[in-house]
């Protein structure tokens, strides 16, 4: 079997690490249904994960959690999930935060960028046949309140403001394939 390409946060600028632990989904484990693409010919329920992180450095004003496959076959990788601002005091989102139509425990002031499904929310696994695919769900802590960008701003630039103001990162790499 190949060698797995790196994370793609391998090739950023070196930061702290961040613990980011979770009820629902764990590094190299299959993503359960709860979490899979309900569309497209999958059934899943389309729900974010619960995610809790800690050791933020001083300095965190604000919180970013992205959801990222680098292993779709688009020359650019898939963004699943894309929230940000959430507020510093905040260091745990419930399974089912960034699911629409209710987005049950999402903080007040985060923002949802449009994903590569073209929505505002988190978008299941959802992979064409083959091989695994990883899922790459980070907590990034920022050094600014606001990104200053808004829900329409495409995933990429979302992505450059992120790296710009990062301080630490962590993240949670499960798997799935179809």
């Amino acid at each position: 079997m190949p060698t797995p390409p790196p994370i793609p946060y391998d090739h950023l600028p070196e930061v702290p690490e961040l613990t980011v632990e979770s009820d629902d989904v764990s590094d190299g484990v299959t993503l359960p249904n709860a979490h899979v693409f309900n569309g497209w010919g999958f059934e899943g329920q389309n729900l974010s994960p619960h995610l809790r992180w800690s050791g933020a450095p001083e300095g965190t004003k604000s919180y970013a959690v992205t959801c990222f496959d680098p292993d779709a076959p688009t020359g650019s990788g898939f963004w699943h999930w894309v929230l940000f601002d959430i507020p510093a005091t905040v260091t745990e989102l419930p399974t089912g935060a960034g699911s629409a139509p209710d987005f049950k425990g999402l903080p007040q002031g985060a923002i949802h960028a449009r994903s590569d499904f073209a929505t505002k929310e988190y978008g299941g696994a959802a992979p064409p046949p083959g091989t695994p695919h990883r899922y790459l769900f980070a907590v990034h802590a920022l050094s600014v309140e606001t990104l200053g960008v808004d829900s329409d701003t495409p995933p990429a630039v979302v992505g450059f403001n992120v790296t710009a103001n990062t301080l630490a990162r962590g993240y949670l790499a499960p798997v799935f394939e179809s």
